[in-house]
């Protein structure tokens, strides 16, 4: 059954009155697709678990959502869960929580046939493979989610969400921490499933994405959307000045970054001789030789599940290699080498403030408020944030928090796991910016773990390339 879904309105508040978003009105259903674009924390994934249905208690709506003429928000709770999957899909963007640990990717999928639409769990299962090969995981049907990467969690996602079939899809970051081609990949499903009459809702960062979306787009900065139109018109023609910012921050529009001379020889942090690492029957790299030095960026390239976080973690020690060896730099203190993680909300407690979290981190390594409040600032994150608890603020903005906590460690080598995918482009200029400026300044030795092959032209020292039959470390050619 066709649907469709008008906001008309729509304010959200804190139970003090602060307004997260402020009269935001748009719409989508069949063949009308909807993407919503803009900085992280200006309210996207607010407006979208508005529709679905699953804010916080503490949160208050105002205005209308009305789904083929009937308000959303006029509803019980258990009226709003009635409608989940069955009508109303949402695609989390936190996939690799919202997996069962306990349970395969396949019987993940499958179990959704019999619960939803009937089926024999012979035939689930049929479905299951056929909806794990669509997203190119057809060989990690039996893997469990602890053995899959970031990108490969999203993929089982969006296969569980195909497989709902339900006549609303909404999609928050379905491309994030997937490398383009699979990213093309998402963009030919979420296609397909507006040919098949289903009425789509994407939030996202990736504006090449958005750019295949053929309906409207939603631009918003601090709650309010500030821009809104056809696809084409609106990033092609902008009128707002944010939205410009926005397009003339892809890293395709950035000057290539030439390597500074510091004034500090780039001496070797971690130097790896003959690494090799397998799972199962599977060889991510072997042979392979690399060297990490103070003052450069090293930037590790491939597709999603090639193995470029597996190399990160070995050359830090937290992975074993099956061949080689790692030498680090003799006597330095372990908290030296830091990891900002690809998953952000697994770095931090869960019940705890985020102004506990740097307290704590102030009371043992002694670092003084004003370099907390600087590296804050630089990175462009509000106090009063601080608040909060990690899940009191969007994917964003907690990666920005690892990211400061890291830098604040004054780290010899940093190991940045996808450290932008959460980001829109404004903040990941801003943030690659400043980790170009810590490496130059700091003579930091930094590994960059990315499916953006254009980012890694711009900034890289040296590229290691996974993607191939064999893995390569080169030196990048001068711009």
């Amino acid at each position: 059954m066709s649907r469709e879904i008008r906001i008309e309105h729509l304010t959200i508040k804190t139970g003090d009155g602060t307004v997260l978003v402020d009269d935001v009105s748009v719409a989508f259903g069949p063949q009308k697709p909807l993407c919503l674009i803009g900085e992280t924390g200006s309210g996207k994934s607010l407006v979208m678990h508005a529709v679905f249905g699953s804010l916080p208690d503490s949160l208050l709506c105002e205005g209308a959502i009305l789904l083929d003429g009937r308000d959303l928000l006029a509803l019980s709770p258990n009226e709003r869960r009635v409608l989940w999957g069955r009508t109303i899909s949402l695609l989390p963007q936190e996939p690799s929580r919202a997996l069962d640990p306990t349970m395969s990717v396949r019987a993940q999928v499958a179990e959704i046939y019999p619960a939803l639409h009937g089926e024999s769990w012979q035939h689930a299962k049929v479905h299951a493979q056929s909806d794990l090969a669509a997203v190119g995981l057809d060989a990690s049907a039996h893997a469990y989610p602890f053995e899959l990467s970031g990108g490969m969690a999203q993929r089982v996602s969006i296969a569980m969400a195909h497989a709902g079939q339900s006549s609303v899809l909404l999609a928050d970051e379905p491309t994030k921490g997937l490398d383009r081609a699979l990213c093309n990949v998402v963009a030919e499903m979420l296609d397909h499933e507006v040919g098949l009459g289903r009425a789509v809702m994407v939030i996202t960062h990736d504006l090449e994405l958005a750019a295949q979306n053929r309906g409207t787009i939603g631009v918003m900065r601090a709650g309010r959307l500030v821009e809104y139109g056809p696809v084409d018109a609106v990033l092609n023609q902008p009128d707002d000045a944010y939205t410009r910012s926005l397009v003339a921050s892809l890293p395709r529009n950035w000057p290539a970054m030439v390597a500074k001379k510091t004034s500090q020889p780039a001496s070797p942090q971690i130097v790896a001789h003959g690494l090799g690492k397998s799972f199962g029957e599977k060889t991510l790299f072997a042979g392979l030789d690399l060297t990490l030095r103070s003052g450069e960026i090293t930037v590790a390239l491939g597709p999603s599940g090639s193995g470029k976080s597996t190399l990160g973690n070995i050359l830090l020690g937290l992975v074993d290699a099956d061949h080689g060896r790692v030498e680090k730099t003799e006597g330095l203190s372990k908290v030296r080498y830091q990891k900002i993680y690809q998953d952000p909300p697994s770095a931090f407690i869960g019940d705890q403030t985020l102004g506990q979290a740097f307290d704590d981190l102030r009371d043992l390594h002694g670092i003084s408020q004003g370099a907390i409040d600087q590296v804050l600032s630089d990175l462009g994150l509000d106090r009063g944030l601080m608040v909060r608890r990690p899940d009191g603020i969007s994917g964003g903005e907690l990666q920005r928090f690892a990211i400061g906590r890291a830098l604040l460690l004054e780290p010899a080598v940093l190991f940045a796991d996808e450290a932008t995918s959460r980001l829109d482009p404004v903040s990941q200029k801003r943030v690659i910016d400043l980790l170009v400026t810590q490496v130059r300044e700091r003579n930091l030795a930094l590994m960059l773990v990315t499916h953006d092959h254009v980012l890694a032209e711009r900034i890289a020292d040296h590229i290691i390339d996974l993607g191939g039959q064999k893995a390569t470390a080169r030196r990048r050619s001068a711009a």
